[in-house]
């Protein structure tokens, strides 16, 4: 192994490697021809937006995307069809 080789270091936080890991899941599951879930729960929702919870909770305040949060249950559930909405309402063209 050489001195660059030995010297090149790799730093990925939880949040990059959970991120990393939803995109892999999802690309798989599209590979394989699996539909994917309706409902997603925070961390794969804020995954697929690429932000972090407070900006998914301002996201969620503003009713900028669907959520779901049943009774009894402390938990959020995201509409994966309105953050890929938001996420097509926003795009910008960079032709």
């Amino acid at each position: 192994m050489s001195d660059l080789e030995a010297n090149i270091k790799i730093v990925l936080n939880s949040e990059s490697v959970s991120s990393l890991m939803m995109k892999l899941a999802e690309l798989l599951r599209e590979k394989h021809g699996e539909t994917q879930k309706k409902w997603i729960d925070s961390k794969e929702a804020m995954a697929l937006l690429g932000v972090s919870k407070n900006t998914l909770q301002k996201l969620r305040d503003n009713r900028a995307i669907r959520v779901s949060k049943p009774p009894d249950i402390e938990k959020y559930y995201y509409d994966r069809d309105s953050i890929l909405d938001y996420l097509d309402q926003h795009a910008v063209n960079t032709d």
